[in-house]
């Protein structure tokens, strides 16, 4: 492990351990849960102080590498999602985003701010969009082979059909991070949507597991989203094998690995929200959401 990644190893535990006492003992949020049962940090508006999380990263020259997938009339979403990112997402640090897409032609030209660049990647049309979905592990993992290396420090692979309207910063950064989906965050385990086939490798039993993540947004360190991914392709391809599809696809799996390999952070509902319309008292501030559409008219099948 090279210098760098040493130091940024070193500093995030440091400072997530910061956030947990930070987040137990003096955030103040008694109406929501600050802290996991294994001592991960769950970071609520309130919970960090983000003058000091800027001073802490912006000066080891960090690169987050940002994935975005558009395929078909999913280009439509572009526009929105890169302008809001640009104003909202990691300001004053570096960020590499990669637009994958089938219609490299309909992308827009935005205007990136300095030390921010965007990549278009080429990739095959699918007819149904659960096999873009369940496509786009195999992607990342690729992409952190063959390209980040040593171009990327940290990676966040978020949906395209959403929008910023306040900070997404070094608060999120983590060796694993995963988001507690916005439908699912105030409901009982037992409600939540996992895969409940055993045939699935996605399978998780009724009484297991802490929390519903987003599908739509997760990241950490190159090394552990690799493994992530690596594992969540095998998986879809191992049911692929048997002929069986998780109710939600690559979701679906990934609350799969979440659950057998624990995030060091999880990101509330406000990284991942429903609509900018929506509100829900716990919900303080919205930082990223999903923007509404018609289904029936992006996706290529129902």
């Amino acid at each position: 492990m090279e210098a760098k990644d040493l130091w940024i190893a070193l500093i995030t535990r440091v400072y997530d351990q910061l956030l947990y006492k930070q987040s137990s003992v003096f955030a103040g949020r008694t109406d929501v849960a600050t802290v996991t049962s294994w001592s991960a940090p769950i970071i609520w508006e309130g919970t960090f102080d983000s003058a000091l999380i800027d001073s802490i990263y912006q000066s080891q020259n960090l690169t987050i590498a940002t994935t975005v997938f558009a395929l078909g009339k999913y280009t439509c979403f572009v526009k929105d999602f890169l302008e809001s990112a640009e104003e909202h997402y990691f300001v004053g640090f570096r960020v590499h985003y990669y637009l994958f897409t089938d219609k490299p032609e309909s992308v827009p030209v935005v205007k990136m701010g300095e030390h921010r660049s965007l990549t278009v990647q080429k990739v095959q049309s699918l007819n149904r969009w659960q096999d873009i979905t369940m496509n786009r592990m195999e992607k990342l993992e690729k992409l952190i082979e063959n390209e980040l290396a040593n171009d990327a420090d940290f990676i966040f692979c978020l949906d395209v059909d959403t929008k910023f309207y306040a900070r997404w910063g070094a608060e999120s950064l983590g060796h694993l991070v995963g988001v507690i989906h916005p439908w699912l965050f105030d409901v009982p385990r037992d409600q939540f949507t996992y895969e409940r086939r055993p045939e699935s490798k996605a399978y998780i039993p009724a009484g297991e597991g802490d929390y519903y993540y987003a599908g739509g947004a997760f990241g950490g360190s190159l090394e552990d989203v690799h493994h992530l991914t690596k594992t969540c392709r095998e998986q879809l391809n191992i049911d692929a094998a048997n002929s069986i599809e998780a109710v939600w696809q690559e979701e679906s799996h990934l609350n799969k690995y979440f659950l057998l390999n624990k995030p060091c952070k999880l990101l509330s509902p406000e990284y991942m929200w429903r609509d900018i319309n929506t509100s829900a008292a716990q919900i303080k501030i919205i930082r990223f959401t999903n923007v509404p559409k018609n289904y029936a008219e992006v996706r290529p099948n129902p």
